[in-house]
Formats: structure tokens, C-alpha cells, sequence
């Protein structure tokens, strides 16, 4: 068992030891603890002391709260992100035979939510400016078995949603959002998680509104989606023993909810913060060997991860890391190169995909970096080139 545990290295692992192993940190979450640790410990006290830890109180403000947070009309907590896409696809009984269309640039989570559903992703090349997928190539990717697009506001920045939201009218589609990386997000003045049919979030503890564990959120405008979800979240019921439908256990527990309640009346400060430090980077790390992130106009990018991209990608971060200052690469193998995904004939070349996973770096970004620590990233990173 030692051996088997001393192997099980993984995602969250990897953001654990940005954490921990260096001086300057992906993320902070024993900074964003000390200033809320109060009130954090407050209300996990009060959930304790209630002896109610699923689907109460806690659980249904937060859902109220982060649905008039983003301006929809519906939230439904979750486990987790995955779960999030999955039981939307399900709501809208997407499944065996169908396809959805999504980008090739994301997180294999977005891919594999369309796989427990039964469909099949379709894959399409994303901008290279935005990282984001490449409206002008869904159209030809439809074909009678579509269903739905899925776009991802990847690092947080939104996709380009009123062609998208266009093509999906014309051909009768549902556009589901993979908002889990985007809270707070803008585009053209409106939120992400009401830009489309429904959306799904992650409150996974490294999001900018991160849980104390896994948790997620179905939100949408739409009431019969969410009863539905509801029903698939708790095994298919409304009332205890008695099941309507085949559903899943997938619910947002309520010491999560309690806490995503405090930290959500921050968010839009934390949003800001990691602003501003962008604003630094953009105005200060060279141009000439660096591409830096791009947000088009009337777009609000909240940077969950500053990605640049280096033609010497590696040996940047190799010194980055030996000056103490934690990378990561989000994502160094694309889905479509995945093992997980040979049957489905994935192992194809998408260059664009390709060039920038080999090409990526995210910087630290949150909201309790200091100034002298964004100068010293920004002096190691124009140093190294």
C-alpha cells in the first residue's frame, strides 16, 4: 500500500507542492485564511452545532446568493466542476449517439463530463490570441448528431459568446458554458454563467472562489433544467426512499456552502487584486520573447492563471523554480494526446493545440502577492530571456 500511495501523484498534488515547496507561491491559502479566519471558523462551528451537513440552510443561501452574484435565476450546488457539465448534459438528456462540440485547449474534465453522459466530444482548434475555442470553425464541425457546444472561459477569460450563442441558434443547439475558471468573469457586460443555455462551475480550492475541498454549481435561467439537475444530484429524488428517476449522489455539502458564503463577498476584491497584478506584468515583462495574455475589448478577464507563452518554455521555468518562484504549465498534454482518449481516434494533430501546450507558463497570480514579490517574478522573468 506504501508504494501504491508514494505513486499516486496528481493534479491536485502538483498545486499542493507549488504551495508549499516555494517562496513564492502559485496560490496562498493560508494568506486567504488569515484574513477570513474568523468568520471561517465561525460558521463552520454553527454547521457543526446545527448537526444538518447536507442539503440544508447553508447550502440553499449560497445557492440563492451566487445566483444573484452572477444575474441567473437558478444555482444548484454540486460535488464538484466534472459532476457540474455532466448532470447538465444529463438534464438535457444528451447521450449515446449524440456529439457536442468543444475545444480542444481545456482541462480533460470538460471532455470527460461528455463521456459519462454517453455523447461524444468533438474537438475544434481555440484561438491562438485568447486560448479560448475559434468560433468561425464550429460550423463545419455540426453535423446531425450535435447537440450542444460546450465553450470553456479558459484561465478566466470568456469565449467569444455572441457567435457562438448565433451558430447555436441557427442549428438549434444548447450552449453550455464550463464556467470553472471563470468566477467573475465578464463579456460585454454580463457574467459568465448566463451566457448560455446552463453553466457549470468548480469550486475546487486553487479557483479564484475556492472551496475548503471539491464542490461545484449548476447555474442557469432555465427552472426546468434546474429541477432536473436537482433531482440528478440527490439519487434521482425529491422526497427520502422515493426516486423518480435514475440520478447520482452529487451535492454540495453544507460546511462548503457555509464557507463559499464568506468567501464570495470577496470575490470581486480578490478579482481585483489579481488584476492589478496582470496590469503589472502586461506593463513590465518583455514583449520581444514573451507572448502575454490577451483580453479583447469589452471582455473582463479575472486571470484564475496568468499564462505566457516561451519558445523556451522549459528552461524559463527550470529557472524560475531554482530562484524560488513556483510555475505551472496548465495543460502540458492536450486531451486529444491523452491515453484516456485513443479509442476515441483523438491521437490526431491539432497544431494549434499543440503549439501552445508546449509553449504555456502560468505565473503566479492571487490576491496576497506583495509588490516586491510581483517585481521579483517580473525581474527573474526578463532576466531568463
Amino acid at each position: 500500500m506504501g508504494e501504491i500511495h508514494a505513486r499516486n501523484t496528481d493534479h491536485t498534488t502538483d498545486i499542493q507542492d507549488k504551495v508549499n515547496n516555494f517562496m513564492i507561491k502559485l496560490v496562498d491559502f493560508k494568506g486567504e485564511y488569515q484574513q477570513l479566519s474568523k468568520e471561517i471558523n465561525e460558521v463552520i462551528r454553527m454547521v457543526l452545532e446545527s448537526g444538518r451537513f447536507i442539503l440544508g440552510e447553508e447550502l440553499t443561501r449560497f445557492e440563492n446568493e451566487f445566483a444573484d452574484y452572477l444575474g441567473v435565476k437558478y444555482c444548484v450546488g454540486v460535488g464538484n466542476g466534472l459532476d457540474a457539465l455532466h448532470l447538465i448534459l444529463r438534464a438535457l438528456n444528451i447521450g449515446a449517439g449524440d456529439e457536442v462540440i468543444v475545444p480542444a485547449n481545456t482541462y480533460i474534465a470538460t471532455l470527460l463530463a461528455i463521456s459519462y453522459a454517453g455523447a461524444k466530444p468533438v474537438l475544434i482548434e481555440p484561438q491562438e490570441n485568447t486560448y479560448n475555442i475559434n468560433p468561425e470553425l464550429i460550423e463545419d464541425a455540426i453535423t446531425k448528431r450535435s447537440k450542444a457546444i460546450m465553450p470553456v472561459h479558459l484561465y478566466g477569460l470568456s469565449s467569444d459568446m455572441d457567435p457562438i450563442n448565433e451558430i447555436a441558434e441557427r442549428h438549434g443547439l444548447f450552449v453550455i458554458e464550463d464556467a470553472a475558471q471563470a468566477h467573475g468573469a465578464e463579456y460585454k457586460g454580463k457574467k459568465c454563467g448566463g451566457l448560455g443555455t446552463a453553466a457549470g462551475f468548480s469550486f475546487y480550492p486553487a479557483k479564484n472562489l475556492g472551496a475548503y475541498g471539491d464542490g461545484g454549481a449548476v447555474v442557469t435561467n432555465d427552472k426546468e433544467i434546474a429541477q432536473r439537475v436537482m433531482l440528478l444530484r440527490n439519487y434521482g429524488s425529491r422526497e427520502k426512499y422515493y426516486n423518480e428517476i435514475k440520478g447520482f449522489n452529487s451535492r454540495l455539502d453544507e460546511i462548503q456552502a457555509a464557507i463559499l458564503r464568506v468567501k464570495l463577498k470577496h470575490l470581486d476584491e480578490w478579482n481585483e487584486r489579481r488584476r492589478k497584478t496582470a496590469k503589472v506584468y502586461l506593463n513590465n515583462i518583455k514583449e520581444d520573447k514573451i507572448i502575454l495574455p490577451f483580453e479583447p475589448e469589452g471582455y473582463k478577464h479575472i486571470y484564475h492563471q496568468f499564462v505566457i507563452r516561451c519558445h523556451d518554455r522549459d528552461n524559463l521555468q527550470k529557472s524560475l523554480e531554482e530562484n524560488g518562484i513556483a510555475t505551472l504549465i496548465h495543460y502540458p498534454i492536450p486531451a486529444h494526446k491523452q491515453n484516456a482518449y485513443v479509442d476515441l481516434g483523438f491521437n490526431v494533430s491539432l497544431p494549434v493545440t499543440e503549439k501552445i501546450c508546449n509553449e504555456i507558463l502560468s505565473l503566479p497570480i492571487h490576491a496576497y502577492l506583495t509588490g516586491q514579490e510581483i517585481s521579483k517574478i517580473t525581474k527573474e522573468v526578463n532576466k531568463c530571456l
